[in-house]
Protein backbone atom coordinates (compact mmCIF):
# COMPACT_ATOMS: atom_id res chain seq x y z
CA UNK A 1 0.00 0.00 0.00
CA UNK A 2 1.35 3.55 -0.75
CA UNK A 3 -0.39 6.07 1.53
CA UNK A 4 -0.30 9.84 0.45
CA UNK A 5 0.76 12.13 3.52
CA UNK A 6 -0.62 15.61 3.36
CA UNK A 7 -0.20 18.80 5.71
CA UNK A 8 -3.01 21.07 5.88
CA UNK A 9 -4.10 24.88 7.64
CA UNK A 10 -1.75 26.72 9.58
CA UNK A 11 1.62 25.53 10.11
CA UNK A 12 2.45 24.26 13.56
CA UNK A 13 5.24 23.19 15.63
CA UNK A 14 5.61 19.02 15.24
CA UNK A 15 4.50 18.11 11.76
CA UNK A 16 7.79 16.67 11.11
CA UNK A 17 7.68 14.46 13.83
CA UNK A 18 4.33 13.42 13.03
CA UNK A 19 5.47 12.57 9.14
CA UNK A 20 8.95 10.75 10.25
CA UNK A 21 6.99 8.66 12.71
CA UNK A 22 4.48 7.71 10.05
CA UNK A 23 6.97 7.17 7.33
CA UNK A 24 9.38 5.20 9.85
CA UNK A 25 6.87 2.95 11.67
CA UNK A 26 4.81 2.32 7.66
CA UNK A 27 8.38 1.14 6.35
CA UNK A 28 9.47 -0.79 8.83
CA UNK A 29 6.56 -2.50 10.71
CA UNK A 30 3.83 -2.50 7.72
CA UNK A 31 6.08 -2.86 4.85
CA UNK A 32 4.27 0.83 3.22
CA UNK A 33 5.30 3.36 1.19
CA UNK A 34 4.34 6.96 1.04
CA UNK A 35 4.91 10.39 -0.93
CA UNK A 36 4.00 13.43 -0.13
CA UNK A 37 1.24 15.93 -1.25
CA UNK A 38 2.97 19.48 -1.18
CA UNK A 39 1.02 23.12 -0.04
CA UNK A 40 -1.88 21.01 1.85
CA UNK A 41 -5.22 19.90 -0.36
CA UNK A 42 -4.11 21.81 -3.62
CA UNK A 43 -1.30 19.19 -4.05
CA UNK A 44 -3.63 16.26 -3.57
CA UNK A 45 -6.05 17.51 -6.26
CA UNK A 46 -3.23 18.70 -8.75
CA UNK A 47 -0.56 16.38 -8.36
CA UNK A 48 1.79 18.26 -6.37
CA UNK A 49 3.85 15.12 -4.92
CA UNK A 50 7.08 14.55 -4.19
CA UNK A 51 8.75 11.05 -2.86
CA UNK A 52 8.53 10.44 1.26
CA UNK A 53 10.91 7.67 2.19
CA UNK A 54 12.95 7.23 4.89
CA UNK A 55 15.91 9.56 3.46
CA UNK A 56 13.43 12.28 3.22
CA UNK A 57 12.60 12.17 7.22
CA UNK A 58 15.96 12.12 8.51
CA UNK A 59 16.48 14.59 11.20
CA UNK A 60 13.39 16.69 10.39
CA UNK A 61 11.82 15.58 14.19
CA UNK A 62 13.16 18.81 15.61
CA UNK A 63 12.26 21.22 12.88
CA UNK A 64 9.58 23.45 12.91
CA UNK A 65 7.06 23.88 10.26
CA UNK A 66 6.49 21.15 7.60
CA UNK A 67 8.69 19.85 4.57
CA UNK A 68 5.89 19.36 2.54
CA UNK A 69 4.52 23.19 3.08
CA UNK A 70 0.78 23.76 3.97
CA UNK A 71 -2.08 26.08 2.70
CA UNK A 72 -5.76 27.29 3.74
CA UNK A 73 -6.63 25.64 0.13
CA UNK A 74 -10.05 23.91 -0.64
CA UNK A 75 -9.72 21.26 -3.13
CA UNK A 76 -13.40 21.85 -4.47
CA UNK A 77 -11.50 24.43 -6.08
CA UNK A 78 -9.82 22.08 -8.30
CA UNK A 79 -12.20 19.91 -8.91
CA UNK A 80 -13.05 17.87 -5.42
CA UNK A 81 -13.10 14.41 -4.96
CA UNK A 82 -12.89 13.60 -8.70
CA UNK A 83 -9.66 15.57 -8.46
CA UNK A 84 -8.56 13.65 -5.48
CA UNK A 85 -9.20 10.14 -7.02
CA UNK A 86 -7.07 10.63 -10.83
CA UNK A 87 -3.93 12.11 -8.96
CA UNK A 88 -4.38 8.58 -6.28
CA UNK A 89 -4.88 6.78 -9.51
CA UNK A 90 -2.29 8.54 -11.14
CA UNK A 91 0.31 8.25 -8.71
CA UNK A 92 -0.64 4.58 -7.27
CA UNK A 93 -1.94 6.09 -4.17
CA UNK A 94 -4.45 4.34 -2.09
CA UNK A 95 -4.80 5.86 0.65
CA UNK A 96 -4.44 9.57 2.81
CA UNK A 97 -3.17 10.64 5.89
CA UNK A 98 -4.33 13.91 6.60
CA UNK A 99 -2.44 16.24 9.31
CA UNK A 100 -4.72 19.03 10.18
CA UNK A 101 -6.79 21.27 12.43
CA UNK A 102 -10.84 21.43 12.17
CA UNK A 103 -10.47 22.87 8.42
CA UNK A 104 -8.35 19.89 7.29
CA UNK A 105 -10.37 17.55 8.68
CA UNK A 106 -13.36 18.77 7.82
CA UNK A 107 -12.30 18.22 4.24
CA UNK A 108 -10.97 14.83 5.26
CA UNK A 109 -14.29 13.92 6.21
CA UNK A 110 -16.49 14.81 3.08
CA UNK A 111 -13.81 13.10 1.25
CA UNK A 112 -14.40 9.46 3.07
CA UNK A 113 -17.83 10.27 3.03
CA UNK A 114 -17.07 10.48 -0.94
CA UNK A 115 -15.69 7.10 -0.64
CA UNK A 116 -11.47 7.79 -0.41
CA UNK A 117 -9.58 5.40 2.10
CA UNK A 118 -8.38 8.43 4.80
CA UNK A 119 -7.21 8.56 8.02
CA UNK A 120 -6.64 11.83 10.50
CA UNK A 121 -4.53 13.32 12.78
CA UNK A 122 -5.57 16.56 14.63
CA UNK A 123 -3.54 19.51 14.54
CA UNK A 124 -3.80 22.97 16.33
CA UNK A 125 -1.58 25.34 18.42
CA UNK A 126 -4.98 26.55 19.41
CA UNK A 127 -5.68 23.10 21.37
CA UNK A 128 -9.69 23.88 20.56
CA UNK A 129 -10.33 20.49 18.40
CA UNK A 130 -12.93 18.37 20.47
CA UNK A 131 -12.57 14.60 20.82
CA UNK A 132 -8.74 14.68 21.58
CA UNK A 133 -7.39 16.30 25.38
CA UNK A 134 -4.45 17.57 24.07
CA UNK A 135 -3.04 18.76 20.24
CA UNK A 136 0.93 18.68 19.24
CA UNK A 137 1.64 22.61 18.46
CA UNK A 138 -0.28 23.52 21.84
CA UNK A 139 2.63 23.18 24.19
CA UNK A 140 4.93 25.14 21.80
CA UNK A 141 2.63 28.11 21.08
CA UNK A 142 1.78 28.31 25.63
CA UNK A 143 5.93 28.12 25.83
CA UNK A 144 6.77 30.73 23.22
CA UNK A 145 3.78 33.22 24.52
CA UNK A 146 4.99 32.35 28.16
CA UNK A 147 8.24 33.60 27.24
CA UNK A 148 7.66 36.62 25.67
CA UNK A 149 4.81 37.48 28.45
CA UNK A 150 8.26 37.31 30.52
CA UNK A 151 10.06 39.91 28.42
CA UNK A 152 7.14 41.98 28.43
CA UNK A 153 7.08 42.20 32.34
CA UNK A 154 11.06 43.28 32.83
CA UNK A 155 9.83 46.18 30.12
CA UNK A 156 6.85 46.99 31.84
CA UNK A 157 8.60 46.68 35.14
CA UNK A 158 11.05 49.06 34.77
CA UNK A 159 8.65 52.04 32.90
CA UNK A 160 5.78 51.44 35.21
CA UNK A 161 3.59 50.93 31.74
CA UNK A 162 0.81 48.56 31.72
CA UNK A 163 1.41 45.67 29.42
CA UNK A 164 -1.02 43.92 26.70
CA UNK A 165 -0.50 40.96 25.14
CA UNK A 166 -2.33 39.78 22.55
CA UNK A 167 -2.07 35.65 21.33
CA UNK A 168 -3.83 33.22 19.07
CA UNK A 169 -6.28 30.91 19.54
CA UNK A 170 -9.25 31.87 17.28
CA UNK A 171 -12.45 31.27 19.30
CA UNK A 172 -10.85 29.49 21.98
CA UNK A 173 -8.64 30.81 24.99
CA UNK A 174 -6.87 27.72 25.87
CA UNK A 175 -3.37 29.57 24.95
CA UNK A 176 -4.10 32.55 26.97
CA UNK A 177 -5.52 31.15 30.00
CA UNK A 178 -2.49 28.80 30.07
CA UNK A 179 0.46 31.20 29.30
CA UNK A 180 -1.36 34.21 31.19
CA UNK A 181 -1.39 31.67 34.01
CA UNK A 182 2.16 30.85 33.57
CA UNK A 183 3.33 34.63 33.32
CA UNK A 184 1.21 34.83 36.63
CA UNK A 185 -0.56 37.90 35.16
CA UNK A 186 -3.15 40.38 36.05
CA UNK A 187 -6.13 39.76 33.72
CA UNK A 188 -6.43 36.89 30.97
CA UNK A 189 -9.46 37.98 28.29
CA UNK A 190 -10.80 34.97 26.26
CA UNK A 191 -13.74 34.38 24.21
CA UNK A 192 -15.79 31.94 26.64
CA UNK A 193 -16.02 34.96 29.14
CA UNK A 194 -18.00 37.73 28.62
CA UNK A 195 -15.41 40.48 31.05
CA UNK A 196 -16.80 43.90 31.06
CA UNK A 197 -15.18 47.29 30.67
CA UNK A 198 -15.21 47.51 34.46
CA UNK A 199 -14.15 44.24 35.65
CA UNK A 200 -10.64 45.05 33.56
CA UNK A 201 -10.19 48.41 34.64
CA UNK A 202 -10.56 46.84 38.73
CA UNK A 203 -8.33 44.15 37.88
CA UNK A 204 -5.41 46.83 36.23
CA UNK A 205 -6.19 49.39 38.96
CA UNK A 206 -5.49 46.64 41.63
CA UNK A 207 -2.41 45.75 40.43
CA UNK A 208 -1.34 49.40 39.91
CA UNK A 209 -2.24 50.49 43.26
CA UNK A 210 0.45 47.90 44.75
CA UNK A 211 3.33 49.03 42.49
CA UNK A 212 3.00 46.58 40.13
CA UNK A 213 3.31 46.80 36.04
CA UNK A 214 -0.19 45.05 35.40
CA UNK A 215 -0.15 42.41 32.65
CA UNK A 216 -3.02 41.84 30.82
CA UNK A 217 -3.43 39.08 28.03
CA UNK A 218 -5.77 38.81 25.50
CA UNK A 219 -6.88 36.18 23.04
CA UNK A 220 -7.10 37.41 19.54
CA UNK A 221 -11.18 35.95 19.31
CA UNK A 222 -11.92 37.68 22.13
CA UNK A 223 -14.87 40.08 22.43
CA UNK A 224 -14.51 43.34 23.20
CA UNK A 225 -17.33 45.16 25.95
CA UNK A 226 -20.16 46.38 23.98
CA UNK A 227 -19.31 44.98 20.54
CA UNK A 228 -21.09 41.80 19.01
CA UNK A 229 -18.30 39.77 17.68
CA UNK A 230 -14.56 39.35 17.75
CA UNK A 231 -12.56 42.10 15.75
CA UNK A 232 -11.58 41.53 12.63
CA UNK A 233 -10.73 44.10 9.55
CA UNK A 234 -8.84 41.34 7.44
CA UNK A 235 -11.90 39.55 5.73
CA UNK A 236 -12.08 35.24 5.74
CA UNK A 237 -9.44 33.01 5.11
CA UNK A 238 -10.34 30.01 2.16
CA UNK A 239 -12.64 28.48 4.35
CA UNK A 240 -15.06 31.28 4.97
CA UNK A 241 -13.72 32.16 8.89
CA UNK A 242 -12.69 35.59 9.59
CA UNK A 243 -8.61 36.25 10.34
CA UNK A 244 -8.72 37.68 13.51
CA UNK A 245 -6.39 39.80 15.33
CA UNK A 246 -5.48 43.51 16.47
CA UNK A 247 -7.98 43.25 19.62
CA UNK A 248 -4.69 44.10 21.54
CA UNK A 249 -4.59 47.70 20.45
CA UNK A 250 -8.17 47.96 21.77
CA UNK A 251 -7.83 46.74 24.62
CA UNK A 252 -4.58 49.08 25.56
CA UNK A 253 -6.70 52.13 24.45
CA UNK A 254 -9.20 51.38 26.45
CA UNK A 255 -7.22 50.89 29.55
CA UNK A 256 -4.98 53.91 29.23
CA UNK A 257 -8.20 55.82 28.62
CA UNK A 258 -9.81 55.05 31.56
CA UNK A 259 -7.16 54.69 33.68
CA UNK A 260 -4.50 57.55 32.66
CA UNK A 261 -2.02 54.57 32.85
CA UNK A 262 0.63 54.10 30.20
CA UNK A 263 -0.63 51.26 27.79
CA UNK A 264 1.45 49.03 25.42
CA UNK A 265 0.04 46.52 23.18
CA UNK A 266 2.49 43.53 21.29
CA UNK A 267 0.85 41.00 19.45
CA UNK A 268 2.70 37.87 19.50
CA UNK A 269 0.93 36.08 15.95
CA UNK A 270 2.83 33.83 14.25
CA UNK A 271 5.90 33.71 16.41
CA UNK A 272 3.89 31.67 18.48
CA UNK A 273 3.39 28.99 15.53
CA UNK A 274 7.16 28.93 14.50
CA UNK A 275 10.61 27.82 15.86
CA UNK A 276 10.95 24.16 16.72
CA UNK A 277 8.90 22.24 18.98
CA UNK A 278 9.20 21.23 22.52
CA UNK A 279 9.79 17.97 23.68
CA UNK A 280 6.55 17.43 24.74
CA UNK A 281 5.27 18.15 21.23
CA UNK A 282 7.77 16.02 19.89
CA UNK A 283 6.84 13.06 21.37
CA UNK A 284 3.00 13.61 20.99
CA UNK A 285 3.48 14.55 17.45
CA UNK A 286 5.79 10.83 17.12
CA UNK A 287 3.07 9.08 19.09
CA UNK A 288 0.71 10.11 16.82
CA UNK A 289 2.06 9.22 13.32
CA UNK A 290 3.00 5.55 14.55
CA UNK A 291 -0.61 5.50 15.67
CA UNK A 292 -2.24 7.07 12.51
CA UNK A 293 -0.44 4.83 10.77
CA UNK A 294 -1.50 1.42 12.73
CA UNK A 295 -4.98 3.00 12.01
CA UNK A 296 -4.14 2.78 8.18
CA UNK A 297 -2.76 -0.68 8.04
CA UNK A 298 -6.26 -1.94 9.60
CA UNK A 299 -8.32 -0.20 7.46
CA UNK A 300 -9.64 2.39 9.91
CA UNK A 301 -11.01 4.82 7.36
CA UNK A 302 -12.60 8.04 8.14
CA UNK A 303 -11.21 8.09 11.89
CA UNK A 304 -8.40 10.09 13.88
CA UNK A 305 -6.27 9.82 16.03
CA UNK A 306 -6.63 11.29 19.63
CA UNK A 307 -5.04 11.24 22.97
CA UNK A 308 -7.22 10.42 25.96
CA UNK A 309 -5.08 10.82 29.54
CA UNK A 310 -1.56 9.90 28.09
CA UNK A 311 -3.16 6.98 25.82
CA UNK A 312 -3.54 7.51 22.20
CA UNK A 313 -6.82 5.94 20.58
CA UNK A 314 -8.78 6.59 17.47
CA UNK A 315 -12.18 8.38 17.14
CA UNK A 316 -14.35 9.19 14.44
CA UNK A 317 -13.67 12.15 12.27
CA UNK A 318 -16.94 13.72 12.75
CA UNK A 319 -15.99 14.01 16.43
CA UNK A 320 -13.76 16.27 16.14
CA UNK A 321 -16.16 18.64 14.29
CA UNK A 322 -18.92 20.96 14.25
CA UNK A 323 -18.07 22.83 17.36
CA UNK A 324 -14.53 23.51 19.28
CA UNK A 325 -13.70 22.59 22.71
CA UNK A 326 -13.67 25.35 24.76
CA UNK A 327 -12.22 26.71 28.29
CA UNK A 328 -14.99 26.02 30.66
CA UNK A 329 -16.65 28.51 33.59
CA UNK A 330 -14.73 26.21 36.09
CA UNK A 331 -11.21 26.43 34.60
CA UNK A 332 -11.30 30.29 33.98
CA UNK A 333 -12.60 30.97 37.59
CA UNK A 334 -9.92 29.04 39.09
CA UNK A 335 -7.32 31.37 36.87
CA UNK A 336 -9.50 34.44 37.53
CA UNK A 337 -8.72 33.78 41.83
CA UNK A 338 -5.54 35.35 41.14
CA UNK A 339 -6.25 38.46 38.64
CA UNK A 340 -5.82 41.58 39.88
Amino acid sequence: MRVGIITGGGDCPGLNAVIRGAVLHGEETHGLSFAGYRNGWRGTAVGDIVPLGRPHVRGIARLGGTILGTSRTNPWEFGGEDAVRDVMHTHGIDAILAIGGDGTLAVAQRLHAAGIPIVGVPKTVDNDLNATDMTFGFDTAVSIATEAMDRLRTTGDSHGRCMVAEVMGRHAGWIALHSGMAAGAHAILIPENATTADELIGWVRSAHDRGRAPLVVVAEGFVPPGEASAHSTKGDDAFGRPRLGGVGDRIAALIEQRTGIETRSSLLGHIQRGGVPTAFDRVLATRFGIAAIDLVAAGGWGRMVALHGTAVEDVPLEDALGSSKRVSEERYREASRLFG
